[in-house]
């Protein structure tokens, strides 16, 4: 993977709109993932794309070859998703009904494994709990263990991209995990 990013932006630095569309096919939908777990809106997930994409662009000049494209790219979307939860801070409730995804979400792009009712009921219970547990986080821990364990980075890539150290990265993990475990505890 990491010899066909090189090579695409190689090719994007030269001019090659073909080489920049793969790029934009290979990270679309990672980066949706990012912006829908960390923002729980479908349309603004979509805009962090698009603005990611747009910034990407504009700043390909400016990629420091050395780096890792993934490292940089996920450091893109993710500061525009902490951007826009700053800026959505002040009515944030996390009360707030969150459902406009018009009862659709990651879990049920998930292939069938021949479950009953039953148990496809107490699997969507629990992916919801542990779902609402993720959004009840601060930002700084949220961001963290979306990246961790739902994008699957390791703790260096998150240093990376949040440009943090790792031991800052490894206690936000830590804590996060605790946050968690008190708040679902008692429900699961």
């Amino acid at each position: 993977m990491d010899q066909i990013e090189n090579r695409l932006t190689k090719l994007a630095l030269n001019g090659d709109q073909q080489a920049f569309a793969e790029i934009v096919e290979l990270y679309k939908d990672k980066i949706y993932h990012l912006g829908y777990r960390m923002l729980s809106n479908r349309h603004e997930a979509e805009d962090v794309v698009q603005e990611t994409f747009l910034r990407v662009f504009k700043s390909l000049d400016r990629f420091d070859p050395n780096q890792k494209f993934s490292t940089w790219i996920y450091r893109i979307a993710t500061n525009l998703c902490i951007d826009r939860l700053r800026k959505r801070k002040a009515t944030y409730s996390l009360d707030a009904d969150m459902n406009d995804q018009e009862g659709l979400d990651g879990y049920s792009l998930i292939p069938s494994d021949n479950r009953t009712p039953e148990s496809e009921l107490m699997i969507s219970e629990t992916k919801q709990i542990i779902y609402d547990a993720i959004e009840s986080l601060p930002a700084k821990y949220k961001s963290v263990m979306i990246l961790r364990y739902l994008q699957d980075l390791s703790l260096q890539e998150i240093s990376d991209v949040l440009g943090m150290p790792v031991t800052t990265i490894k206690t936000r993990v830590h804590r996060g995990r605790d946050f968690l475990r008190k708040k679902l505890e008692p429900k699961l």
